[in-house]
């Protein structure tokens, strides 16, 4: 029987099995009558170290038999186990060789947040975003097919990973070819927030419940279902999962469990506590994420036509109280971004004006769409671009790092970048006036208040802050105030761009006449970005100062506090000030120089 935890344990549990079961070769040595032991050790000490720590705690929680379970059965690593999404795999690390190391988790140059390839054998296939975990396992069954190896693989995908478009792509595919693949639903009614959707509606909700036809679906598309069976019964799932990894063929074995469970906080507040912070929160500025829900709700009352979109993501793009005061106007599509996009399209053909709050990241998921069903239309769809740049402890996956550059290549669509809060609500004002497509891309926490009495936005206009000696920096977004104060230190003229798409001409013809040194800022890749847009447009112009471009290098950046992140990036205002002047120092020595040969 699950041991059931009331609080964070305040020191470091005894962990006697797991000490003898600290890889998956050795747990399999354990009689299975320890198993039951070893999860309530393993669970207790996944709260103490996320209690500490930090992390995501719901999801884990809420997989710590079946994790113990499947490696218990399958020969793992030279079986593959993927799993979908990270956040139910922190008991899989501890089980895989991370115990030490695991309450460095989210940390810079510490654990991951997700499983990695480049951490682990164990991690067969590296993740972050939902939906890719029957893909992965079945290119990794026909590859074993093709080569002999006799490898399992078996694919752990939660129900909220069901509502994505790419899940039933590959369960299709795989059916039809007869792939010796495993998939374990593992259904806890949650991703972060409940589930939506037909089919989440229709999944049994305990364990031995009628089916209801769900298991003609998956058998319709060629998978031999086995369920619902109770994610928290070692006895029961060690026996299932042994039977079925010697089964041929598609097999999907639907297991029940509880986000949360042995945790009663967390069992009883799943939303609350699929993270865990240790840290209180400050009361300072409010996050970017609030500011658009209370934004919202105010846009919605003030124009009729306004409705709200998001991927599975109502609490973190700060929609929850526009859900409440505006239910019939709020749309949560689920795990599918492309149809959240398409969704806002057919909306604005018909004369609504729809707003799409999406994570930059997740947007990726919909530039097709974007393009041809909103862009190519022009189509009046306003796209809330959240967790723009670095999102911090989250890492690559989720670090908004291009956007800037694949936006800016849309036609028809404008893109601008709000340097604090008071401007990201005049922004969304105009993108929401606006009568075709605009995105608004904002970065994750707190938003600078700003000055709330600023003159209106005008179309591709930006302003300057600041006008300073021979150095010109031109800021596009949240990197203004680390600009501002490096314009202080270097007596730089400084610019609030505002606009990426459509660039201010005036302000880059004022900067180029009157400065030795242009200097783009951005928290966006530097390939392609704001400054590459800049030094497009001073070609087209005729006009060449040097520019230098500040932004994020060429490489994924790594999971940390975002502040430590920014600093190693050179985006803090130290590391402007420095890469400003070196430029000037190595322009100066060039320019003497040349000046002596010129002599000579």
């Amino acid at each position: 029987m699950m041991r059931s935890f009331e609080r964070f344990p305040a020191w470091m549990p005894a962990t006697a099995l797991l000490d003898r079961a600290g890889t998956p070769a050795r747990l399999r040595g354990l009689a299975p009558s320890e198993l039951v032991a070893l999860a309530d050790e393993l669970r207790e000490l996944l709260l103490y170290l996320v209690g500490r720590g930090g992390g995501h705690l719901g999801a884990g929680l809420g997989v710590v038999e079946l994790t113990i379970a499947l490696h218990y059965v399958f020969d793992t690593p030279t079986d593959r186990l993927v799993w979908d999404v990270g956040h139910q795999a922190y008991p899989h690390k501890l089980l895989t060789g991370r115990r030490d190391t695991l309450a460095s988790i989210r940390r810079f140059g510490g654990v991951a947040p997700f499983p990695s390839r480049d951490e682990s054998p164990f991690d067969a296939f590296g993740v972050g975003h939902a939906g890719t975990a029957v893909s992965a396992a079945l290119g990794m069954s026909l590859a074993a097919r093709a080569t002999g190896s006799g490898q399992r693989v078996c694919a752990v995908v939660g129900d909220g990973a069901l509502t994505t478009g790419m899940t039933f792509e590959a369960l299709a595919h795989a059916g039809d070819l007869g792939a010796d693949v495993l998939v374990v639903l593992n259904d806890n009614g949650m991703s972060i927030s409940p589930n939506v959707g037909a089919l989440a509606k229709r999944l049994p909700s305990a364990p031995d419940a009628p089916v209801d036809g769900v298991a003609g679906l998956f058998e319709t598309l060629g998978f031999d279902y086995t369920g619902p069976l109770d994610g928290h019964d070692l006895g029961a799932l060690v026996a299932e999962l042994a039977r079925l990894r010697g089964l041929p063929g598609p097999r999907l074995l639907h297991v029940v469990t509880e986000k949360g469970a042995g945790y009663l906080p967390a069992a009883s507040d799943p939303l609350r506590l699929h993270a865990h912070s240790p840290s209180r929160s400050s009361a300072g500025a409010p996050r970017y994420d609030a500011l658009f829900g209370d934004w919202a709700c105010a846009a919605a009352s003030r124009e009729p036509r306004m409705v709200a979109i998001t991927p599975a993501m109502r609490e973190g793009s700060g929609l929850a109280g526009f859900a409440a005061a505006w239910p019939e106007r709020f749309f949560d599509v689920a795990i599918a971004e492309q149809h959240a996009v398409t969704l806002a399209a057919g909306m604005a053909c018909e004369g609504l004006k729809p707003v799409v709050a999406i994570y930059s990241t997740f947007l990726q998921r919909g530039f097709d769409q974007l393009i041809h069903d909103v862009a190519l239309q022009n189509l009046d769809v306003t796209f809330a671009v959240d967790r723009a740049g670095l999102v911090g402890e989250d890492g690559p996956t989720h670090h908004g790092a291009t956007d800037l550059s694949w936006l800016r290549c849309v036609p028809n669509l404008m893109v601008m970048a709000p340097a604090d809060g008071a401007e990201c609500r005049r922004m969304l004002d105009f993108a929401l006036d606006h009568p075709g497509p605009v995105a608004v891309r904002y970065p994750r926490g707190e938003a600078v208040p700003g000055d709330d009495d600023a003159a209106p936005l005008e179309l591709g206009r930006g302003r300057w802050l600041r006008r300073g000696g021979e150095v010109a920096l031109l800021c596009f977004g949240a990197p203004l105030a680390e600009a501002r104060e490096a314009a202080e230190r270097l007596d730089a003229s400084l610019i609030d761009m505002r606009f990426v798409k459509p660039l201010d001409r005036q302000a880059l013809l004022e900067a180029a006449a009157g400065h030795r040194l242009l200097v783009s800022i951005e928290e966006n890749s530097v390939l392609g970005g704001a400054g590459s847009a800049v030094a497009e447009q001073l070609c087209e112009l005729e006009k060449s100062p040097p520019l230098l471009r500040l932004g994020l290098p060429d490489r994924f950046v790594a999971h940390g506090d975002r502040r430590k992140l920014l600093e190693i990036c050179g985006l803090d205002a130290a590391g402007i000030e420095a890469a400003v002047r070196a430029r000037v120092t190595w322009r100066d020595v060039e320019e003497t120089s040349l000046r002596s040969e010129g002599d000579e």
